[in-house]
């Protein structure tokens, strides 16, 4: 093959979606909710097609979008950002594809906390980045001073953190982000900060982005994403935050990336923004009813279920649920011979994997999850 064709592996979320399809089983791997999301926002978007222009709207983002981002983000985070500072996107992915093109040059050393996003890895290799890795491990996925050390130098440019953290379901605290502004402003970096899960968070615990820390707001891109705030992940509606003159190269990239997004996504994303704290709470406390539900099921069934503090997601390990198979060979049998498909969280490894947690999504209908609990206890029955 090709070496080049090697830096761009097919995403452990097409793989198990693929498999997911081709023997009908119930798809806990890739998260997407099985609603169509809120009414009212999907009617903004059609009231948009007809009713508004279909032509090219501006590349940085429609005004009324770039308005209403900066404005949900100084109500729900007080952030002090002018809509002149935000980029919007097609999707949050776009969004990190840009900043990493932009601001990784060949040489350039890139800090990434695994598990991470599989999408930051070829990303940074694409742009010719040197990747240094802080490795995080269950039970409670800390980051601490000693791993931070052991990746930051001189020679880091930027560093790229996902919170909550997607593969694990965990918020990093805000004493855990003070230890990474710290190296950030050291190393004179930028610091990508993928915050897709700023509003799936549980348990009266409260996002933090690391913008609102001392230093790093002239230091930090910060990416959101409309798909994940309104359950509507096949929009591919995100956007980027930064000072103006952190901002001009990712928006520069993204001129040659998709160089703009659908307009009318764009003014139905730009509505519920706006939309009041109780579409929020509620959002919020109907995945913690989903995630409660699903993970009362599995423990029931036997099941060692780890905490989740927000995304779509818990995780199970098998080696507390009395299971000596690594996490892909699992997830294999799972889909083939139980019908569920699930996410090995080796997969969002580099080097020195996790080889026991499984990741499930709990963004689905009570009955989906009712019937994948049946099946996942039938699995630990047969495979212990």
């Amino acid at each position: 093959m090709n070496p080049l064709y090697a830096q761009m592996p097919t995403t452990i979320f097409e793989h198990m979606s693929a498999r997911a399809r081709e023997t009908g089983a119930i798809n806990l791997g890739q998260g997407f909710p099985d609603s169509n999301g809120p009414a009212d926002v999907v009617d903004a978007a059609a009231r948009a097609l007809t009713e508004r222009s279909n032509q090219y709207p501006p590349m940085a983002g429609i005004p009324e979008l770039r308005e209403a981002v900066a404005a949900h983000y100084q109500r729900h985070q007080q952030l002090d950002l002018s809509p002149a500072e935000v980029i919007v996107t097609s999707g949050a992915t776009e969004a990190i594809a840009a900043a990493i093109l932009a601001l990784v040059t060949p040489g350039d050393e890139v800090v990434l906390f695994q598990p991470l996003y599989d999408a930051y890895l070829p990303l940074v290799r694409r742009a010719g980045g040197v990747p240094k890795f802080v490795r995080l491990a269950p039970p409670d996925w800390r980051v601490t001073a000693e791993a931070l050390d052991a990746a930051f130098s001189e020679r880091t440019r930027v560093a790229i953190l996902n919170t909550p953290l997607n593969p694990a379901a965990t918020i990093i605290g805000r004493d855990e982000l003070a230890l990474i502004a710290e190296r950030v402003i050291a190393s004179n970096a930028v610091l990508i900060s993928d915050e897709v899960w700023e509003h799936l968070v549980f348990d009266g615990l409260k996002h933090v982005s690391p913008m609102t820390l001392p230093g790093m707001r002239e230091r930090t891109v910060k990416i959101g994403s409309a798909g994940k705030i309104f359950s509507l992940t096949g929009w591919k509606v995100g956007w980027m935050c930064a000072a103006p003159n952190l901002a001009a190269p990712p928006s520069r990239a993204h001129q040659f990336l998709t160089f703009t997004t659908p307009p009318n996504l764009q003014a139905a994303a730009a509505y519920g923004l706006a939309k009041d704290d109780s579409y929020f709470e509620g959002m919020r406390a109907a995945f913690a009813r989903s995630r409660d539900r699903l993970t009362a099921g599995l423990r029931e069934a036997g099941w060692a279920v780890l905490p989740s503090q927000g995304t779509y997601f818990l995780s199970v390990d098998l080696a507390a649920s009395g299971l000596a198979l690594d996490d892909v060979t699992f997830c294999d049998r799972l889909v083939a011979e139980f019908g569920v498909a699930a996410i090995p969280v080796s997969a969002f490894y580099a080097e020195d994997p996790v080889t026991h947690i499984v990741r499930l999504c709990f963004a689905k209908r009570d009955e989906t999850l009712d019937a994948a609990v049946e099946r996942m206890e039938a699995a630990l029955k047969a495979l212990r």
